[in-house]
């Protein structure tokens, strides 16, 4: 079964009346419609069944006539007549009464016993006469019996009452043909029972085929009823309107709806054009004059706040020889849909803070600068800025202040630019001015100059004055760049520049700073390949004793031999590193190196290796150091490593931790350049050090200031109360070696005592005194 029976027999679906009012249309359930359908169907057939069990009684009386006695055969034919005209007058009462209502099940049981009465009619025959009569006879009657077990094909729409039919039928004929005792009656109730089992067959499978038709109808008509519910709802409450025309595209019907869309009565629409209905919209008209399938074509019409956006979509409708009768389609009301994209794509490109256009915006801004600047020849410009000093406004007062900051910067250059150009936040502390009109250069360096003051004026925040800068970079197409992000790119580089330049400045792009650009980029790429090419060498420069001009160790430094450049300055490259992310790479192969190198000194000889301050970031530093020890098997206090006074302005707490962990391996920690840089003084007593080296400029500045030699008296002082070593740096002198020494320095570094070497030179040196030394290193 398909369906399940139903808990209720009726269903109900709401149908728009001529007044609008809903009616009330009942629907069978799938078996009460198909009772429905077996008790018309057996209407339908009982009058024939009944002639044909007429006809045969008279056929049979008359055969019987004279054989047995006449009163028996009139009383059989009177019952045969009587039970076929109640069977007949029942059934097609029943079919009139129940044609648009639900049948009970009653009506089917009622109908299997009409059909038994009249089957027991007939069936009375045999069972009275059988016995004793000549063969024709019993013939005769066999024969009668097996025609009218056929009749139940006709009412097979009731299996009951067909079953009921036949096997009345055959069980009156078994009955007699067991009363009468005759050796042919075995056979003969087999062919009876063989007859009977076929008819069986027969009907069982008319009725499945007749319970597969009508669940197959029911459920269509649930469909096609569904589908009209939702027609009529979707005419009624949907967002479309439904629309007809003919092959003139005379509009022959339309939803309630469209009047409504278009603002005029619904019989004034029909009849009328579609195209001219909606202003005469030649894109709609064009479609329509294709006759072909169409769809999205949006429509605008009328004035002012009733000006609406529809959307049309059609389908051709043709007949069987395929000829254009119209178009059949919907349309519906776009103007709220278009409405909300444009306020989408303007919050899409509006900065939410400062509501000045957004980095997109500012880009399609400039495309269209650009175009207008090749269409007039007169150029246009960018100009970048980027806040300088803002970064500790928001680590002070929290990020609404530097919030607020950011609002009042976008009104301060909104309020000097005005008509000149448009300002825009690319994000950040980032921001862009498209310039409409940038040939006159004097007077753009003049606004650049303009906007520094007025971005470096005060800022009030809880009643602090608080002061940030801006450096500019600008850039002017189509001459420096033909494309925005060629354009970008070159403000980008003159930003650069201005940064460089120490800060609060403006620069224009010029072509040496794309070539500076390009020289640079061709430099990163060689970085890269330096170390898998083995282009570093590390070069070594001794370290003396004060007292006994002894070589003690020696610093490595890294050196790049570039095969087109030659040498390259690490003051070159070791930014670049750091810039790129190659430091750490970079650090680990001189640290590696200069370990294994150390290994084959006697000891005490040690090394001393610098490390950048973003390599002390990295919590994985110690365990390298760790590994690269155990392999060289050198001892970890002959290993000394070197930062300088800038680590303290990085992760303080994270890259001390780092130096802890190190001086827990046993390697020594230097403090490299001090006094040149930030108020470390404070980290000294962390006992994180065990050296502190001098900074040249110091050790020079002492032959001619007083004042310079007080600082290094007072550091000497400070690093002896903490048991460190003191190291000066850039000792080229005689007269620099012996005030070092008097002043209480513990080991001289400097060109006095020779220049950094290559490990081979540097092995000689070990174990020499500073005379001996300096005759090798000079030779």
């Amino acid at each position: 079964m398909l369906y399940a029976p139903a808990r209720k027999s009726k269903k109900r679906s709401l149908v728009q009346g001529n007044e609008g009012a809903p009616l009330v249309e009942e629907t069978m359930a799938p078996h009460a419609q198909l009772r429905a359908i077996r008790i018309e169907a057996l209407a339908q057939f009982a009058s024939l069944l009944a002639g044909a069990v007429v006809l045969s009684c008279f056929v049979l009386a008359a055969i019987l006539f004279g054989r047995i006695e006449t009163s028996h055969v009139v009383a059989w034919s009177l019952l045969v007549i009587a039970s076929s005209w109640i069977m007949v007058r029942r059934l097609e009462n029943n079919a009139l009464l129940y044609v648009r209502r639900e049948p009970p099940k009653r009506t089917v049981i009622e109908a299997a016993v009409l059909i038994g009465l009249v089957a027991g009619a007939w069936a009375a025959i045999p069972v009275a006469v059988y016995r004793g009569q000549p063969e024709d006879i019993q013939t005769v009657l066999v024969g009668a019996i097996c025609a009218m077990m056929c009749g139940a094909l006709a009412i097979a729409a009731v299996p009951e009452a067909a079953i009921i039919w036949a096997g009345i039928l055959a069980g009156g004929l078994g009955i007699a043909l067991h009363l009468d005792g005759d050796k042919f009656s075995l056979p003969l109730s087999l062919l009876v029972l063989f007859h009977f089992g076929f008819i069986f067959a027969v009907i069982r499978r008319n009725a499945t085929l007749l319970l597969d038709r009508a669940e197959r109808e029911a459920r269509q008509q649930v469909d096609v009823e569904a589908a009209a519910r939702l027609m009529r709802e979707y005419e009624e409450r949907g967002t479309s309107c439904l629309w007809q025309t003919d092959a003139s595209h005379i509009l022959t019907y339309a939803t309630p709806s469209i009047a409504a869309l278009l603002g005029r009565p619904l019989n004034r629409l029909v009849g009328s054009a579609l195209p001219a209905l909606i202003g005469g919209s030649g894109a709609l008209g064009q479609a329509m004059l294709g006759r072909a399938a169409f769809g999205g074509i949006e429509v605008e019409f009328g004035e002012g706040r009733n000006r609406r956006s529809v959307a049309f979509s059609g389908t051709p409708i043709v007949d069987s020889a395929g000829g254009f009768l119209g178009f059949r389609g919907s349309c519906s009301d776009v103007t709220e849909t278009r409405s909300s994209e444009r306020r989408l794509r303007q919050l899409a490109s509006l900065d939410v803070l400062t509501e000045l256009p957004n980095r997109m915006r500012m880009r399609e801004l400039l495309g269209e600068a650009l175009l207008s600047a090749r269409a007039s020849g007169r150029p246009c410009g960018m100009l970048l800025l980027d806040l300088d000093g803002f970064k500790p406004v928001n680590d002070t007062f929290g990020h609404p202040k530097g919030d607020a900051v950011l609002k009042t910067v976008a009104q301060r250059l909104s309020a000097q630019i005005g008509n000149h150009g448009i300002v825009g936040r690319l994000g950040g502390d980032e921001f862009g001015i498209v310039l409409h009109d940038a040939q006159n250069r004097k007077a753009v360096n003049e606004l650049a100059d303009t906007l520094i003051a007025q971005i470096s004026e005060p800022y009030v925040l809880d009643g602090v004055s608080v002061r940030i800068g801006v450096s500019i970079g600008g850039a002017f197409g189509p001459v420096d760049g033909d494309t925005v992000d060629d354009l970008v790119k070159k403000a980008d580089l003159a930003l650069y520049e201005a940064k460089a330049a120490g800060r609060g400045t403006y620069r224009q792009f010029e072509r040496s700073m794309q070539t500076e650009a390009e020289n640079r980029l061709r430099l990163e790429h060689d970085l890269r390949l330096a170390l898998q090419l083995n282009q570093f060498r590390l070069y070594y420069q001794p370290l003396i004793d004060a007292q006994t001009q002894e070589v003690k160790g020696f610093e490595a430094l890294i050196r790049w031999q570039h095969p087109v450049r030659g040498f390259v300055s690490p003051a070159e490259f070791v930014p670049l590193a750091e810039e790129i992310g190659l430091i750490h790479e970079m650090g680990e192969w001189v640290a590696r190196t200069a370990i294994r190198d150390c290994a084959q000194w006697p000891s005490p000889i040690s090394v001393a290796v610098n490390l950048s301050p973003i390599q002390l970031g990295s919590p994985g530093l110690p365990a390298m150091i760790s590994d690269a020890l155990t392999r060289a098997k050198l001892p970890a206090n002959r290993l000394e490593l070197e930062v300088t006074e800038s680590v303290f302005l990085q992760d303080t707490e994270g890259s001390l931790d780092v130096l802890r962990r190190l001086r827990a391996l046993g390697v020594r920690i230097a403090l490299d350049d001090f006094g040149t840089g930030y108020s470390s003084l404070g980290y000294l007593n962390r006992t994180i050090f065990n050296k502190l080296k001098i900074d040249g400029s110091f050790v020079r500045g002492a032959a001619t200031r007083s004042e310079t030699v007080s600082i290094i008296q007072a550091i000497v002082t400070l690093a002896n109360c903490f048991g460190m070593t003191i190291t000066a740096e850039g000792v080229e002198t005689q007269d620099d070696w012996r005030r070092m020494a008097e002043l209480g320095c513990h080991q001289m570094q400097g060109y006095l005592f020779g220049r950094p070497v290559p490990f081979e030179r540097a092995t000689e040196l070990v174990g020499t005194h500073w005379s001996e030394a300096r005759r090798l290193a000079s030779a």
